[in-house]
């Protein structure tokens, strides 16, 4: 047991880090655990794999996951943003470097290979941007004088720019989104909001009628006579063969037909082999971290802890909501994994990166002096009497 009266760094942590969300990122890792042994050995299997190559692999991921999260969470808010303008400007470049180095997969070149591994590089850079235009919004707030709003607009015209000529319309759509969600937080005026909405709205229609495979997937979501829906329709049709509590492990068929089961679609997975009920439960613990953390980073008067911690739970629960809403039919396929839970290096270590950020960020701080309560004084010998 932990003292409170130590003063390591541990016991420090221990007695200010949020355990309730703690908690439920592990809730989560073990939930990913449990589905990728359900989903990934077909694939596998149609591969030429081992049976357990992404079981394997997925739990090896898990170790620096953890580390990552919890190495993560001890830093302090000025530590935080020195490592993020770091990450921020390696990924960034590795980014810029993917479409020339880069293999292609499916039509995009969104991943490289460093000693030997497969890094998706925009995955670790959308928590570092996110802090780091945190950081400039809550400049912006303190010293007016600084053209931060600015250099933020800069910052996002790049990234978009950048994951644009992959192309990872779903990053960019995630990233613009929680930019988009921090500026309205500043207190934008009115005509920046239409203004931006207006500048979406055109990149869409923009890449509606320059990107093929924009175009196919948007118009298979509107008219689904009008091209292949396969995957879509099994991952729909899942929730419905599962019902409640689901056919049972091992016995779903989802994981057999659907190519990337183990990844984008592992929530159907989970809605067939164990019910509409594990879904909810899974909706529920992301619903829990998003409330509890917004709820923590709205206490917080630092400008850039608040904007900070809200742009990084923000970005959780939108990527988790555009995951859950595909599998769900509800918006067109985007190609977004669910974190903690679908299979992926980079998404799993970018995510703890990101996640131990926000735990580091919602940490108990102590109350200024002038906010205690006075402590009463010693009663004098007199008064005693």
């Amino acid at each position: 047991m932990v003292s409170r009266a130590q003063r390591t760094p541990f016991a420090e942590w221990w007695w200010t880090v949020d355990k309730l969300t703690l908690a439920a990122f592990g809730a989560l890792m073990l939930a990913g655990v449990v589905l990728s042994l359900a989903a990934s050995p077909p694939v596998a299997g149609r591969l030429g794999l081992d049976p357990f190559y992404f079981v394997n692999r997925h739990i090896l991921f898990l170790a620096p996951t953890i580390a990552v999260l919890l190495g993560v969470s001890f830093l302090s808010p000025r530590q935080i943003r020195r490592l993020s303008l770091i990450v921020f400007f390696i990924s960034l470049t590795l980014v810029a470097l993917t479409p020339i180095f880069g293999a292609e997969i499916k039509g995009a070149k969104r991943w490289l290979i460093i000693f030997g591994v497969n890094v998706q590089p925009s995955e670790f850079l959308k928590p570092a941007f996110v802090v780091l235009i945190a950081w400039l919004f809550g400049e912006s707030a303190k010293r007016p004088e600084m053209p931060a709003n600015s250099i933020a607009l800069a910052l996002l015209l790049v990234v978009v720019a950048l994951l644009v000529i992959q192309p990872d319309f779903g990053q960019t759509m995630l990233i613009v989104l929680v930019w988009s969600a921090l500026f309205y937080m500043t207190g934008m005026r009115v005509i920046w909001v239409f203004g931006i909405a207006g500048l979406a709205g055109f990149g869409l229609v923009a890449a509606y009628f320059t990107v093929p495979h924009v175009a196919r997937r948007i118009q298979r979501f509107l008219d689904p006579s009008s091209g292949d829906t396969f995957n879509v329709d099994i991952a729909t049709e899942s929730f419905m063969r599962g019902g409640w509590f689901g056919t049972g492990p091992g016995e779903g068929t989802v994981k057999r037909l659907l190519p990337e089961s183990h990844t984008d679609f592992v929530y159907s997975v989970a809605a067939e082999e164990f019910g509409v009920a594990l879904c909810l439960a899974i909706a529920g613990l992301f619903a829990f971290i998003v409330i509890r953390s917004l709820l923590r980073a709205m206490r917080n008067e630092d400008g850039f802890t608040r904007f900070a911690a809200a742009g990084l739970t923000m970005l959780l629960a939108t990527q988790s909501a555009i995951n859950m809403a595909v599998n769900l039919r509800l918006i067109p396929a985007k190609g977004m994994t669910l974190p903690f839970i679908s299979y992926g290096g980079s998404s799993m270590i970018s995510l703890a990166y990101a996640m131990g950020m926000l735990l580091a960020l919602t940490r108990e701080q102590p109350r200024p002096a002038y906010l205690r309560a006075p402590e009463p004084e010693p009663e004098t010998a007199a008064g005693a009497a």
